[in-house]
């Protein structure tokens, strides 16, 4: 056990933290809600999208849940509510018995086609547009080494 005393956050350090704070749960919340018309959540449309960017659609379920950054149980409960929807199917690996792919549907691709166009618009008008390019930038070299950091001790 640490003995000495916390290091407490000054007050820019405080301001800065629960800004991210409240940009993260805020912008999370509001493209929640704008995907809910669609049947989706924020978590259903991150799987669309990382099974519409590769070839075939499918990965394997334990890669899928580290692009997703999800316990491969709550992946696995995740997935068998996209698959009631008919956006996603399970398909058993052929090389390996014990692995599972998830596979996007017709139907799941028609989905992502059709709310892509809304979630972007949604991401660039809570987002995207109130920052200007070098604040961007900026966001971006901020959150490289914490994200760098977070990856390597996952």
């Amino acid at each position: 056990m640490n003995d000495q005393e916390p290091r407490w956050l000054s007050s820019i350090e405080q301001r800065a933290w629960r800004a991210h704070l409240a940009v993260h749960k805020l912008l999370d919340h509001r493209l929640d809600r704008e995907l809910q018309p669609f049947g989706l959540s924020v978590n259903d449309y991150e799987i669309l999208v990382n099974l519409s960017e590769i070839p075939g659609h499918r990965m394997r379920m334990s890669d899928l849940a580290d692009a997703t950054i999800q316990s491969r149980s709550r992946l696995s409960h995740q997935i068998s509510r996209m698959e009631a929807a008919g956006l996603v199917a399970r398909e058993t690996c052929p090389d390996d018995r014990r692995g599972t792919f998830a596979v996007l549907t017709e139907h799941g691709w028609a989905t992502i086609q059709k709310v892509a166009p809304h979630h972007v618009a949604g991401v660039r008008r809570h987002f995207i547009d109130l920052l200007t390019d070098d604040q961007l930038i900026e966001l971006e070299a901020a959150y490289a080494p914490v994200v760098d950091h977070l990856k390597s001790i996952r």
